[in-house]
């Protein structure tokens, strides 16, 4: 399953990030930003540390006759049309938005 588009910016990418984070600041009290916060610092948590641990197993795997060889790693920075990444971001942030509006109408 392929999750997250491989061509978005790193700049970009990033951006989004501060984008979600502001987005759940709106009507939260500390109380539920510190809950919510730790609770994704704990799914990037489980996800940096399966990340490593396979790219330790592809490291280990490719090593032939105690030579390391590089893996199929790409480097390759295709630049997305903006078009197209304003695009990829208006839906996170309308689906973001949509969530947020689910959960107060909930409370």
């Amino acid at each position: 399953m392929q999750f997250l588009p491989k061509n978005i910016p790193p700049k970009v990418f990033t951006a989004s990030a501060v984008v979600v984070a502001y987005i759940l600041l709106d009507d939260t009290s500390a109380n539920e930003q510190n809950a919510l916060g730790n609770w994704l610092m704990l799914v990037a948590q489980v996800l940096c540390t399966n990340a490593a641990y396979k790219q330790f197993q592809q490291g280990f795997n490719s090593t032939q006759n105690g030579v390391v060889t590089n893996g199929n790693i790409n480097n390759n920075n295709s630049n997305q049309s903006n078009e197209d990444t304003i695009r990829m971001l208006t839906k996170m942030v309308n689906a973001l938005n949509q969530e947020i509006n689910d959960i107060k109408n909930k409370l």
